[in-house]
């Protein structure tokens, strides 16, 4: 009995329908010994949607599941494995003596690490055939590994307790054997099985005695070791939730040490995935007996995360974590999905809180702890609730909520509540502008910063000043405070003593005066102010003397002034100012990060910018409509200088750290400005040495896989322009090289642009030729179908850059498979494109069809049906005076003569004999060799006869 392929039902009577079911039964096997699983479980599929019966129903379950045994280790999915489990079982149920249902089920579960369950199909398949080696042999081997596992979990045990033993020892105080204890428990974790282990030798009761020791190494070994118990496991999660308490968990985040503290937020961000993605591992018909509801323990966790925002005592990198929590686990992955019930949830049971942390002073302290980071961190997250809402009644209630919160400060609460509502309304501003612009609207808010700004104190000042920049930077505002801040602000600049006012002051003139962009006819100030105003806050950013805090303004100034080209030429050759930026984008003070990534898109003009038709501006001229002029410092040839002057300054070096950073300050929008610049950095070929030496290569990856689809697009296509001019192998080392293959392949959807359509082919060619691991990469990323597109495209660069990326991924069996099955036209375009008069087109035809009637001799007797001009093309490429073009033709030829005597005879009876002859009298080139060989296997078909010399 064969166990591998599709079954064969013992002979019935006919039945109504059952024809069709057969006939598409038959088709399915077909397929299936062709290679053709997809094909096959596709014709399965169609035939179980008929009037099977219930037998036939058993036959087709059980042969989709042989698919899916199949498809598994090609695309390397879990999910076929669990398929096949699916449809095995539901043969089971048709049939429970199905020995070949029963043996692909144990296999399928094999596969998923469920031993104990495999073995019982096996030994029920030893039983109904007790001769059958296939079955003694895959329960040998099952019994094996269930042995192996059985002598690993023993020796675990009494290492997990002497592990315990010593970390729980007030004797062993500080000693190198309790770290390296700490140590094995953490790695010990790491691994599912040993997770497991220590989870039910009460480990976490012991973690739960390490965490009240207080000592921060042990506290650390616990926190991480926890992580391992919880990571993508529900029930484990939900146990350990129960046993140490939410509360107590959460509150580990608010602890003075910065490294326990991350700690814990990386254990609450593994709890949160496990708990939205369900278990991914075993022991899953464990589950369901444990977790009653996901979602009551997601929403206990964000209720105590919301708490502890507002909690007394709590240090402020604590509550900037729980704010990062809250950004990832709350608003909705992708707005596809219809269910923003969270957020809502969110917004009405904690709007408060999150407001209350972002009106918050750090200077001088409060009653809550912050850090510079903290208000930013309130910002994004107050930004994506709002993004979240679906609906004008969603943002409606938000408005309210927000502006009944500012007014409970602002109204009866004198000069401190004023203060408090003002620097909400900045924190409302600089997230979902829309409420801030409703809150400024609010009575006697405007009235009350533009009074204050002129308070001698300088918190007032500072609190007065920050939310009038703000302001400034929206459209609504601009106007309102052009009219009636600017003097003001020239005021506070002017007289002002304190440094920290005076910068603030000039970032609203900053704003101010760029209010043009980079239109050059539209200068708000007068000539020369703008470099004045860039010039004295270059000053200030190399001022180390001035605090970090301080600082990040000076460089919110250069993020606006930069759009005037002339201050771009000046920055770009202040190599001090440069290196203080750089320096500042890498210190603690994450919320300079935009800023600084504004400022670089602007010298690197890496905005979007399209070339004016010259007929539309001649008729807006006509009809007296403002022109937007470009600067002629912002030509390409200035932009190609400042762009050299950057790369020598550092600047790669210095996004490669922004890239890394963990903050919720590195936005979407933050990224998108950075993938725009790594783009621009890596525009000219002699520049992506230097880009890829400092690390740019590895740094695009996360920036192409995260983010807007723009920041994601930009930074796909400077991964395509890297691939293509550097040995990707060095480029992206080790397991990185996998992650490029996505990005690359986003780049050939219909929405991206000819050039990156052009790059993604070029780059997934070079990859192709790398290995076969590569190449399945591309294949499970379902590239194939979009190349084949791209090989009908009009554009002759596009379509042989995507004939060169098929002719590589032609070395794959599941290509080579396409290319064989009947009924379609891929063997024919190739044959033709051999025959172009495009050089390099006919090369990478030529190439894959020699390759794949290496491959695959079937191929050879096709060629001469797909086309009537088969031998013309064939004999056009021996005759050509390109070396390669001739070498990749007598493969064809040699191939086709070695496939078939038939081909040969056919052949011989042509020209191709005399071309052959002349080619084989050459020098020992590999063309000569190969004619050859075509006339000596054509001698040995006895079609010819050598000659009196032999020949």
């Amino acid at each position: 009995m064969t166990v591998s392929g599709p079954g064969t039902p013992e002979p019935r009577p006919a039945t109504p329908g059952a024809s069709s079911v057969e006939q598409l039964r038959k088709e399915g096997n077909e397929l299936f010994k062709c290679g053709d699983y997809g094909g096959a479980l596709a014709a399965y599929t169609q035939a179980l949607g008929l009037d099977a019966t219930p037998q036939d129903q058993a036959v087709l379950h059980r042969n989709r599941a042989a698919c899916h045994l199949k498809l598994a280790p090609v695309f390397l999915l879990q999910e076929d494995y669990d398929k096949a489990e699916t449809e095995a079982s539901k043969a089971i149920e048709k049939d429970g003596g199905d020995v070949k249902a029963l043996y692909r089920r144990s296999q399928a579960l094999e596969k998923l690490g469920r031993l104990d369950q495999a073995v019982l199909d096996l030994q029920r398949c030893v039983s109904l055939e007790p001769k059958n080696k296939v079955f003694q042999e895959a329960l040998r081997n099952i019994g094996g590994q269930i042995q192996e596992k059985v002598r690993y979990m023993s020796s675990t045990d009494a290492k997990v307790e002497q592990m315990f033993q010593i970390l729980l020892d007030p004797e062993e105080k500080g000693t190198e054997k309790k770290q390296k204890a700490s140590q094995n428990l953490v790695v010990l974790a790491r691994e599912d099985a040993g997770a497991e282990k220590i989870f039910r030798s009460n480990g976490v009761q012991l973690l739960q005695r390490l965490l009240d020791m207080g000592e921060t190494d042990l506290m650390l070994a616990a926190l991480r070791t926890l992580v391992g118990i919880c990571s993508e496991h529900q029930s484990r999660t939900v146990a350990t939730l129960s046993i140490l308490g939410t509360r107590r968990v959460v509150s580990i985040l608010g602890v003075e040490s910065q490294a326990v503290s991350l700690a814990a937020c990386h254990l609450l961000q593994v709890m949160f995935d496990a708990l939205k993605e369900g278990v991914k591992k075993g022991f899953r018909g464990k589950e369901g007996a444990i977790i009653v509801d996901p979602a009551r323990e997601l929403k206990v966790l964000i209720s105590n995360l919301l708490d502890l925002l507002t909690e007394v005592g709590v240090s402020g990198q604590g509550r900037d974590n729980a704010l990062t929590l809250l950004i990832k686990a709350v608003p909705r992955k992708s707005l596809k999905d219809p269910n923003n019930s969270l957020t809502l949830w969110v917004i009405d049971q904690g709007l408060k809180k999150i407001l209350e942390v972002g009106g918050s002073l750090q200077d001088p302290p409060g009653e809550l702890a912050v850090t510079a980071n903290s208000r930013m961190s309130a910002s994004i997250l107050l930004s994506k609730l709002f993004d979240d809402l679906k609906c004008d009644a969603e943002r409606e209630n938000f408005h309210r909520l927000c502006e009944n919160y500012i007014k409970s400060w602002f109204e009866g609460q004198g000069l401190a509540g004023k203060l408090r509502a003002i620097q909400t309304v900045s924190c409302l501003l600089q997230g979902p502008c829309d409420a801030g612009n409703r809150a400024l609207e609010l009575s006697g808010v405007m009235e009350s910063v533009i009074a204050l700004c002129a308070s001698e104190q300088e918190e007032e000042q500072l609190v007065a000043v920050e939310a009038l920049i703000h302001a400034a930077g929206k459209a609504k505002r601009a106007s309102f405070i052009t009219a009636n801040g600017v003097s003001l602000l020239k005021d506070l600049y002017k007289c002002s003593e304190k440094d920290s006012i005076r910068i603030r002051a000039l970032v609203g003139l900053c704003k101010l005066g760029s209010a043009g962009g980079t239109d050059f006819s539209m200068k708000q100030f007068a000539e020369g102010s703008t470099l004045k105003l860039a010039k004295q806050c270059r000053k200030w950013l190399c001022n180390d003397q001035i605090d970090a805090g301080t600082r990040r303004w000076a460089v919110e100034g250069l993020a606006y002034l930069t759009f005037d080209a002339d201050v771009k030429e000046e920055f770009v050759e202040d190599a001090a100012a440069l290196k203080a930026l750089f320096q500042l984008s890498r210190l603690e003070e994450r919320s300079v990060l935009f800023a600084v990534a504004s400022a670089l898109v602007n010298c690197t003009n890496s905005y979007d910018y399209e070339e004016p038709d010259p007929k539309m501006v001649e008729l807006a001229k006509y009809a007296k409509q403002h022109v937007p002029e470009q600067h002629p410092k912002d030509k390409p040839s200035f932009v190609r200088a400042r762009v050299k002057k950057l790369l020598a300054a550092g600047v790669v070096s210095a996004m490669v750290c922004m890239v890394k950073t963990e903050s919720p300050v590195l936005t979407s929008s933050c990224r998108e400005l950075l993938s725009r610049v790594f783009l621009a950095l890596v525009e000219e070929v002699e520049d992506r040495g230097t880009v890829v030496a400092q690390g740019g290569g590895r740094a695009l990856i996360p920036l192409a896989l995260e983010g807007t689809d723009v920041g994601q697009t930009k930074a796909a296509q400077a991964l395509a322009k890297l691939t293509i001019t550097s040995n990707p192998e060095m480029t992206f080392p080790g397991e990185r090289i996998y992650e490029v293959v996505r990005p690359l392949v986003s780049l050939l959807h219909l929405n991206c642009s000819g050039l990156q359509n052009f790059e993604a082919l070029m780059a997934l060619t070079n990859l192709a030729g790398i290995s076969e691991r590569l190449r399945q990469k591309i294949l499970k990323e379902k590239a194939v179908p979009m190349i084949e597109g791209y090989m009908f495209e009009e554009h002759e660069m596009i379509r042989r850059a995507a004939t060169e990326c098929m002719c590589n991924l032609a070395m794959s069996k599941e290509v080579q498979d396409l290319f064989e099955a009947q009924g379609n036209d891929r063997l024919k375009l190739l044959v033709l494109y051999s025959g172009e008069d495009d050089e390099l087109l006919q090369r990478a035809a030529a190439g894959g069809l020699a390759m794949l009637t290496s491959m695959r001799p079937t191929l050879c007797s096709r060629i001469p049906q797909v086309t009537t001009h088969w031998l013309e093309i064939l004999q056009a490429l021996l005759l050509s005076s390109n070396q390669e073009l001739q070498h990749r033709g007598a493969v064809v030829v040699l191939n086709m003569v070695e496939a078939s005597r038939e081909i040969a005879s056919t052949l011989m009876e042509s020209e191709m004999m005399e071309i052959l002859s002349v080619l084989a009298k050459g020098d020992h080139s590999p063309v000569t060799r190969a004619a050859a060989a075509c006339l000596d296997k054509a001698v040995e078909y006895g079609l010819i006869q050598p000659n009196q010399d032999g020949e």
